[in-house]
């Protein structure tokens, strides 16, 4: 990955479920890559690369801690390999559609080191961050070791 998936792009899912990636995140995505449940209510697009580092995070955590295997559930489970079509879309499952709340209007949205599909509606409440809050945010962040 070069520059990383950034920006918001604006697309319908089709009756059948497939799903046009921008031609930008396509490049970075590569030929081969994995749709999952992600958290917030979205899905996340992970190049191979990608998600084989998080599964190795994965690996990681207890098998016995039952809030560990949860959470290795909710990834892996419903996780499904992704090829584009000559049209540049993917297939969305039936599932992970039910998991976001995909009917029509979609946002992909670039979150660096993966994608995020949101349903519109679902996007437009996450997004609207209320700024005078981001203070806040960034006291937190410094309290976790994290100086930007």
């Amino acid at each position: 990955m070069t520059d990383g998936f950034i920006g918001e792009y604006y697309h319908t899912i089709d009756a059948k479920g497939r799903v046009i990636i921008p031609q930008k995140f396509r490049e970075e995505l590569g030929d081969h890559f994995i749709l999952s449940r992600g958290l917030d209510g979205c899905l996340w697009i992970q190049s191979q690369e990608e998600w084989n580092d998080f599964r190795g995070k994965l690996r990681q955590l207890s098998t016995i801690d039952k809030k560990s295997r949860n959470f290795k559930r909710f990834f892996t489970a419903g996780a499904t390999p992704c090829e584009l079509d000559k049209q540049g879309r993917i297939l969305v499952p039936a599932a992970l559609r039910k998991h976001a709340g995909l009917e029509k209007d979609v946002v992909l949205t670039g979150m660096d080191n993966r994608i995020e599909l949101w349903s519109l509606d679902t996007w437009e409440n996450v997004s609207d961050i209320d700024e005078s809050g981001m203070d806040e945010i960034a006291q937190h962040l410094i309290e976790l070791g994290v100086d930007i």
